[in-house]
Protein backbone atom coordinates (compact mmCIF):
# COMPACT_ATOMS: atom_id res chain seq x y z
CA UNK A 1 0.00 0.00 0.00
CA UNK A 2 3.10 2.35 0.04
CA UNK A 3 3.33 3.27 -3.54
CA UNK A 4 -0.35 4.06 -3.83
CA UNK A 5 -0.47 5.85 -1.01
CA UNK A 6 3.06 7.79 -2.00
CA UNK A 7 0.94 8.39 -5.81
CA UNK A 8 -1.63 9.77 -3.99
CA UNK A 9 0.71 12.11 -1.89
CA UNK A 10 2.59 13.23 -5.28
CA UNK A 11 -1.38 14.11 -7.13
CA UNK A 12 -2.39 15.82 -4.32
CA UNK A 13 0.93 18.21 -3.81
CA UNK A 14 0.49 18.81 -7.80
CA UNK A 15 -3.25 19.68 -7.56
CA UNK A 16 -2.18 22.37 -4.51
CA UNK A 17 0.90 23.67 -6.67
CA UNK A 18 -1.62 23.73 -9.77
CA UNK A 19 -3.96 26.07 -7.25
CA UNK A 20 -1.13 28.16 -6.27
CA UNK A 21 0.00 29.09 -9.07
CA UNK A 22 -3.60 29.59 -10.72
CA UNK A 23 -3.96 32.08 -8.04
CA UNK A 24 -0.36 33.73 -7.75
CA UNK A 25 0.44 33.68 -11.66
CA UNK A 26 -2.83 33.12 -13.59
CA UNK A 27 -0.95 33.80 -17.25
CA UNK A 28 1.56 30.62 -16.11
CA UNK A 29 -0.97 28.35 -17.64
CA UNK A 30 -0.56 29.87 -20.84
CA UNK A 31 2.72 30.17 -20.72
CA UNK A 32 3.27 26.30 -20.13
CA UNK A 33 0.70 25.28 -23.20
CA UNK A 34 2.85 27.84 -25.22
CA UNK A 35 6.23 26.00 -24.36
CA UNK A 36 4.45 22.53 -24.83
CA UNK A 37 2.97 23.63 -28.08
CA UNK A 38 6.37 25.21 -29.68
CA UNK A 39 8.02 22.21 -28.75
CA UNK A 40 5.89 20.22 -30.59
CA UNK A 41 5.86 21.86 -33.76
CA UNK A 42 9.71 22.64 -33.32
CA UNK A 43 10.24 18.33 -33.34
CA UNK A 44 7.24 18.19 -36.17
CA UNK A 45 9.10 20.26 -38.32
CA UNK A 46 12.64 19.49 -37.67
CA UNK A 47 11.13 15.70 -38.60
CA UNK A 48 10.15 17.32 -42.08
CA UNK A 49 13.77 18.44 -42.72
CA UNK A 50 14.90 14.78 -42.36
CA UNK A 51 12.25 13.30 -43.64
CA UNK A 52 10.57 11.82 -40.83
CA UNK A 53 7.63 14.26 -39.77
CA UNK A 54 5.34 11.77 -38.07
CA UNK A 55 8.33 9.89 -36.42
CA UNK A 56 9.93 12.78 -34.46
CA UNK A 57 6.06 14.57 -34.11
CA UNK A 58 5.19 11.59 -32.24
CA UNK A 59 9.05 11.65 -30.10
CA UNK A 60 8.33 15.17 -29.46
CA UNK A 61 5.52 14.94 -27.54
CA UNK A 62 7.50 13.93 -24.31
CA UNK A 63 9.67 16.32 -24.78
CA UNK A 64 6.79 19.13 -24.93
CA UNK A 65 5.46 17.74 -22.03
CA UNK A 66 8.97 17.64 -20.13
CA UNK A 67 9.83 21.52 -20.94
CA UNK A 68 6.16 22.82 -19.81
CA UNK A 69 6.61 20.56 -16.72
CA UNK A 70 9.83 22.74 -16.06
CA UNK A 71 8.30 25.55 -16.86
CA UNK A 72 5.18 24.77 -14.69
CA UNK A 73 7.97 24.46 -11.70
CA UNK A 74 9.27 27.72 -12.13
CA UNK A 75 6.43 29.65 -12.10
CA UNK A 76 5.66 27.12 -9.06
CA UNK A 77 8.80 28.65 -7.20
CA UNK A 78 8.39 31.72 -7.91
CA UNK A 79 4.34 31.60 -6.86
CA UNK A 80 5.68 30.17 -3.67
CA UNK A 81 7.32 32.67 -2.89
CA UNK A 82 5.03 35.38 -4.01
CA UNK A 83 2.49 34.17 -1.64
CA UNK A 84 4.49 34.59 1.51
CA UNK A 85 6.65 37.60 0.74
CA UNK A 86 5.90 40.22 3.70
CA UNK A 87 4.17 37.54 6.04
CA UNK A 88 5.74 37.21 9.50
CA UNK A 89 7.80 33.96 9.94
CA UNK A 90 7.86 33.86 5.94
CA UNK A 91 11.71 33.03 6.41
CA UNK A 92 11.23 29.57 8.75
CA UNK A 93 8.91 28.39 6.13
CA UNK A 94 11.06 28.77 3.36
CA UNK A 95 13.62 27.32 5.85
CA UNK A 96 11.29 24.02 6.44
CA UNK A 97 11.47 23.21 3.23
CA UNK A 98 14.59 22.14 3.21
CA UNK A 99 14.21 18.73 2.16
CA UNK A 100 17.28 16.39 3.17
CA UNK A 101 19.76 17.44 5.70
CA UNK A 102 18.65 20.03 7.40
CA UNK A 103 15.95 20.47 10.54
CA UNK A 104 15.08 23.46 11.38
CA UNK A 105 13.35 24.73 14.47
CA UNK A 106 11.43 28.10 13.52
CA UNK A 107 11.02 31.22 16.37
CA UNK A 108 13.80 30.55 18.71
CA UNK A 109 13.72 34.45 19.44
CA UNK A 110 11.18 37.44 18.63
CA UNK A 111 10.62 41.05 19.93
CA UNK A 112 7.81 43.41 19.83
CA UNK A 113 8.71 45.00 16.03
CA UNK A 114 8.42 41.14 14.58
CA UNK A 115 11.87 40.49 13.86
CA UNK A 116 12.72 37.01 14.63
CA UNK A 117 15.47 34.16 14.62
CA UNK A 118 15.12 30.58 13.26
CA UNK A 119 17.99 28.00 13.59
CA UNK A 120 18.76 25.45 11.56
CA UNK A 121 20.85 22.58 12.28
CA UNK A 122 22.90 20.70 9.61
CA UNK A 123 26.23 19.52 8.05
CA UNK A 124 27.71 23.15 7.78
CA UNK A 125 26.92 23.38 11.65
CA UNK A 126 24.36 25.57 13.32
CA UNK A 127 23.19 28.40 10.99
CA UNK A 128 21.43 31.21 13.09
CA UNK A 129 18.55 33.16 10.58
CA UNK A 130 17.66 36.43 11.49
CA UNK A 131 14.30 37.62 9.68
CA UNK A 132 13.21 41.60 9.87
CA UNK A 133 14.90 44.48 10.42
CA UNK A 134 18.29 45.11 10.97
CA UNK A 135 17.64 45.28 14.20
CA UNK A 136 17.39 41.69 14.42
CA UNK A 137 21.04 41.68 14.70
CA UNK A 138 21.52 41.97 18.66
CA UNK A 139 18.70 38.96 18.87
CA UNK A 140 20.84 36.79 16.55
CA UNK A 141 24.32 37.68 18.49
CA UNK A 142 21.97 36.39 21.70
CA UNK A 143 21.21 33.55 20.23
CA UNK A 144 24.48 33.30 19.18
CA UNK A 145 25.69 33.13 22.73
CA UNK A 146 23.44 30.73 23.91
CA UNK A 147 24.39 28.09 21.18
CA UNK A 148 28.29 28.51 21.90
CA UNK A 149 27.47 28.14 25.57
CA UNK A 150 25.30 24.90 24.63
CA UNK A 151 27.38 23.39 21.76
CA UNK A 152 30.80 24.63 22.20
CA UNK A 153 33.30 24.21 18.67
CA UNK A 154 30.24 23.51 16.55
CA UNK A 155 30.54 26.16 13.33
CA UNK A 156 27.88 28.60 13.58
CA UNK A 157 26.93 31.07 10.65
CA UNK A 158 24.68 33.98 10.88
CA UNK A 159 22.05 35.06 7.97
CA UNK A 160 19.79 37.26 7.53
CA UNK A 161 16.82 37.98 5.94
CA UNK A 162 15.17 40.99 4.35
CA UNK A 163 15.63 43.95 2.38
CA UNK A 164 18.69 46.06 3.43
CA UNK A 165 22.65 45.68 2.99
CA UNK A 166 24.08 42.57 4.31
CA UNK A 167 20.99 40.64 4.34
CA UNK A 168 19.43 38.06 1.44
CA UNK A 169 16.02 37.96 -0.11
CA UNK A 170 13.81 35.09 0.57
CA UNK A 171 13.98 33.72 -2.53
CA UNK A 172 18.09 33.33 -2.07
CA UNK A 173 17.73 31.88 1.17
CA UNK A 174 17.72 28.12 0.54
CA UNK A 175 20.62 28.91 -1.91
CA UNK A 176 23.01 30.45 0.40
CA UNK A 177 22.50 27.59 3.06
CA UNK A 178 22.97 25.11 0.54
CA UNK A 179 26.24 27.05 -0.25
CA UNK A 180 27.69 26.55 2.48
CA UNK A 181 31.04 24.22 3.31
CA UNK A 182 30.00 21.15 5.09
CA UNK A 183 32.27 20.72 8.65
CA UNK A 184 29.95 17.96 10.31
CA UNK A 185 30.14 13.84 9.32
CA UNK A 186 26.79 12.44 10.50
CA UNK A 187 27.86 11.20 13.43
CA UNK A 188 28.68 14.71 14.54
CA UNK A 189 25.56 15.94 13.45
CA UNK A 190 23.36 13.55 15.14
CA UNK A 191 25.50 14.11 18.47
CA UNK A 192 24.62 18.40 17.52
CA UNK A 193 20.91 17.58 16.93
CA UNK A 194 20.40 16.01 19.92
CA UNK A 195 22.56 18.73 22.49
CA UNK A 196 20.68 21.63 20.50
CA UNK A 197 17.03 20.61 21.64
CA UNK A 198 17.76 21.12 25.17
CA UNK A 199 18.31 25.03 23.55
CA UNK A 200 14.39 25.12 22.84
CA UNK A 201 12.58 27.75 20.87
CA UNK A 202 8.96 29.80 21.03
CA UNK A 203 6.92 27.65 19.16
CA UNK A 204 5.10 30.93 17.40
CA UNK A 205 3.11 30.41 14.26
CA UNK A 206 4.58 30.01 11.11
CA UNK A 207 2.76 30.56 7.40
CA UNK A 208 1.74 27.14 5.90
CA UNK A 209 0.78 26.17 3.26
CA UNK A 210 2.98 27.45 0.31
CA UNK A 211 6.54 25.60 0.15
CA UNK A 212 4.73 21.89 0.20
CA UNK A 213 7.29 19.14 0.98
CA UNK A 214 7.58 17.09 -1.97
CA UNK A 215 7.83 19.06 -4.74
CA UNK A 216 11.03 19.64 -6.04
CA UNK A 217 11.20 22.83 -7.41
CA UNK A 218 14.15 23.93 -9.73
CA UNK A 219 17.70 25.44 -8.56
CA UNK A 220 17.80 29.12 -8.91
Amino acid sequence: MAEPEKKQGQLAVLKDAFRLVRREKPLALVWCALVFVLVLIGGFFAGIGLGHPIYFGILSIPLALLAAFFTFTRFANTAAFSSIEGQVGAGASVLMSIRKGFTTTPAVNADRNQNMVHRTVGRPGIIIVGEGTPAVRSLVQDEKKKIERFVPGVPVHEIFVGNYEGAVTLRKLQKTIKKLPKKLNKTQLREVRNRVKGVGGMNMPIPKGPMPKGVKLPKR
